[in-house]
């Protein structure tokens, strides 16, 4: 079991799906918590439900894509808290958004800008901030995809965004690894979330979704709550020995 007691964990992303069991679940094992979004009613919302239960919850509203805004977000966190022992990096450009699923001769440039900024971009910068303000003993998590482990057709930019997500994942754990902290990331594959549900409606054909269930071990999407365990086993010490690594929670689609 986690222990995140005294610990200030910062997440970035939206307010439902895995980032809000993300943050449901750190909290539950004893974490304060600084939450990061563009949509500010939204957070609002689970930063009073959050505050209800008794959390320490400090919510701000961020572009990712902007670094002076993650600047001055870690800033407060460290004015607020004075620490900061954890990071959830999850922003990232719905993969339902207009314009996403395209093949790479259809992919319109803003498209392209626009995932960039967010997705990989908006990493790097709140992985800048972060370290800056972290010691030694300190985990950050990002959200990857398995579109960032294999080539996904008709999701160019998304993918190719995850790849970079990966890649920074990677190379930042070994030079943090010289402060002593970790970074890793996690890949999920198909989850039951609000966001699949978009994607389903809008008539995205993503191929992890509609592939045949029989061709897979476990019939069944996965769970934010699922997904969440892992980011919350990798935030915590008991992943003290794990760096630079990358956890599919996906079903065996990557096998």
């Amino acid at each position: 079991m986690a222990n995140l007691q005294n610990k200030v964990i910062a997440i970035t992303g939206g307010a439902s799906g895995i980032v809000l069991a993300v943050a449901k679940q750190c909290a539950a094992f004893g974490a304060s918590l600084a939450l990061a979004d563009i949509q500010e009613i939204p957070l609002k919302q689970v930063e009073a439900t959050l505050t209800a239960d008794g959390v320490d919850v400090m919510a701000t509203k961020v572009d990712v894509s902007h670094s002076g805004e993650v600047t001055a977000w870690v800033g407060a966190i460290m004015n607020r808290f004075g620490r900061l022992h954890g990071a959830a990096n999850l922003t990232g450009v719905e993969s339902n958004r207009a314009g996403v699923f395209a093949n790479l001769e259809d992919l319109d440039d803003s498209v392209w800008n626009l995932i960039m900024s967010i997705n990989l971009t908006g990493l790097f910068f709140c992985l800048r901030a972060q370290l800056k303000a972290m010691e030694a003993g300190a985990s950050i998590v990002n959200a990857a995809s398995i579109a960032g482990l294999i080539g996904r057709p008709g999701l160019d930019a998304y993918s190719v965004s995850k790849h970079g997500v990966v890649g920074l994942t990677k190379t930042a754990a070994k030079e943090a690894g010289e402060k002593g902290i970790r970074i890793n990331a996690v890949a999920p594959g198909p989850i039951h979330t609000p966001m699949l549900s978009r994607i389903i409606a809008a008539g995205g054909k993503d191929r992890a979704v509609t592939n045949s269930y029989a061709t897979l071990p476990l019939k069944r999407l996965g769970t934010a709550e699922e997904v969440a365990k892992t980011f919350v086993f990798l935030v915590s010490d008991n992943s003290s020995f794990t760096t630079g690594s990358v956890y599919t929670v996906d079903r065996s689609l990557c096998c």
